[in-house]
């Protein structure tokens, strides 16, 4: 009797080893039963590891089920992250615990520069595969998001920060969106937390009283108008000063995005382009845009809300990626002949103490 015992527990015991033998090698045993390059796995949040291990298993990521919820038992105290996954080369089902486990979220990473419209944006979303040209148009006609901060936004232009992001595949273009304008409350915030803006509301410039709205709509001009982040406190002076004085902004990307609202985009005005009737014409129309045409980053909202403390009216291009700046129209005349001397390759002209634009890039008066 006693012996049989022995015989009996020395099965077990073997049976016991061979099982975990095979258990612990076949865990780590690669597989791949999907077809194609790739393969996703959803898992929502609250998903049960039983649930988790029979998705991996109907997806062709694991070959037994019961290994990866074993295996995920065995590691009860590392919580699975909810999400979606992607696996390009199959796994094991310890690999996919531990991608799972360490939250290894298939993300599509978007890079938004500063001064992009949301017509870029919407382009580079749909060709990153997140969501759809037209399905972020459409959501950012919804201003709820923003309606907290800027109570007369008439769309969230200029309030989709410039930032790098990761979105998922079934990320929605509103949340998108979404993200994007909370990124700005947080830039503004911090902005009021070093005390850039301590005189808002108000306005940078006595006599003009501006809302969010108009010192979001300034800095978008700047960013679109200067690349140098020094530039960009005197150009938003010329804008405010030009505004004091009520002259027109004259700004050529405010007639860029009002041709590229009517789907007419260029980089190249034409006098004609100038006549064209839109309120964000500059040219046209005193005073601001209806809103911003771009999405201004910190250093152009930090200038329209503490511009620099200048005469100028004017400004113009170096021919070497700055501007000159100038307070009177005769000035203007003067340096834009210089610039244009400049353009022609003329090495022996003098750089002069201001040059005059109004808010022009390419073009000049002449």
């Amino acid at each position: 009797m006693i012996r049989r015992l022995l015989t009996l527990c020395s099965v077990i015991v073997l049976v016991f080893i061979v099982t975990f033998g095979w258990a612990a090698l076949a865990v780590r045993q690669w597989y791949r039963g999907f077809a194609g390059s790739e393969a996703f796995v959803e898992i929502p949040r609250g998903t049960s590891r039983h649930s988790i291990a029979h998705r991996l298993q109907d997806a062709g990521i694991v070959r037994h089920w019961y290994l990866f919820e074993a295996y995920s038992l065995w590691n009860i105290h590392h919580p699975l992250e909810a999400g979606e996954y992607r696996f390009e080369e199959g796994a094991s089902a310890e690999g996919a615990f531990w991608k799972i486990a360490m939250g290894h979220v298939y993300v599509r990473t978007i890079v938004v520069p500063e001064g992009w419209t949301k017509f870029d944006i919407a382009a580079a979303l749909e060709h990153a595969g997140i969501c759809s040209r037209e399905d972020f148009l459409a959501a950012v006609k919804e201003t709820a998001s923003v309606h907290q901060l800027a109570t007369g936004a008439l769309n969230l232009e200029g309030y989709l920060f410039p930032a790098t992001y990761q979105f998922s595949r079934q990320q929605k273009a509103r949340d998108v969106a979404a993200s994007m304008v909370s990124r700005f409350s947080s830039e503004w915030a911090s902005l009021a937390a070093a005390g850039v803006h301590a005189q808002y509301p108000g306005s940078p410039i006595p006599g003009i009283n501006m809302t969010i709205e108009g010192v979001v709509t300034i800095a978008s001009l700047v960013e679109r108008e200067t690349p140098q982040p020094r530039e960009r406190p005197l150009v938003a002076s010329v804008f405010y000063n030009r505004l004091a004085r009520g002259l027109p902004l004259q700004c050529d990307p405010t007639v860029q995005y009002a041709l590229e609202l009517a789907g007419h985009p260029t980089t190249q005005l034409t006098l004609r382009d100038l006549q064209y009737d839109s309120p964000y014409n500059t040219y046209r129309y005193s005073g601001l845009p209806p809103g911003p045409i771009a999405n201004p980053g910190q250093a152009s909202l930090r200038a329209a809300l503490a511009p620099a403390h200048t005469d100028y009216l004017y400004f113009v291009a170096n021919a070497q990626g700055g501007h000159f700046f100038s307070d009177t129209l005769a000035g203007q005349n003067r340096n834009v002949a210089m610039y244009r001397r400049r353009l022609a390759g003329e090495s022996d002209v003098p750089v002069p103490s201001t040059v005059a634009k109004h808010g022009k890039r390419r073009r000049q008066q002449g």
